[in-house]
């Protein structure tokens, strides 16, 4: 097996990879909500859309990272460059918009602020059950 091969034998792998990451989530994530739903959990299709997110993600970057390997160690010509840059640009942007309906907050941006609870008045008795 020679150089070339090897390095196309490796870009098969994680592209198989990327797709089963994608299909297993996918299946995973159906099981998980089918069973919230058959016990009435709330939210059920907002669990649904961020791990089915999740999983297209992952799949995502190993899709890309497949093709990175394909275009730099086997044909690195300007034309495949380009269009290398074109689909990494795409699968980019699909990341971030992903991981925006995912999260909530872009990937540079921190954690949102939790709200601190306001702590009771002194002079305030708790009310009935608090």
């Amino acid at each position: 097996m020679d150089f070339h091969e090897l390095i196309e034998s490796a870009g098969a792998l994680v592209d198989l990879a990327g797709v089963a990451a994608i299909v297993a989530g996918a299946v995973v994530a159906t099981i998980i909500a089918g069973t919230g739903l058959l016990q009435h959990r709330p939210s059920v299709y907002e669990v649904y859309r961020q791990q089915l997110g999740r999983a297209i993600l992952l799949g995502l970057e190993l899709l890309v990272a497949a093709d990175i390997i394909r275009t730099v160690a086997i044909t690195p010509t300007f034309e495949s460059l380009g269009v290398l840059a074109v689909i990494v640009l795409i699968r980019t942007f699909l990341s971030y918009s992903l991981q925006l309906e995912v999260t909530g907050k872009l990937p540079w941006q921190s954690a949102p602020a939790i709200p601190a609870k306001e702590p009771a008045a002194p002079w305030r008795k708790p009310g009935p059950g608090g």
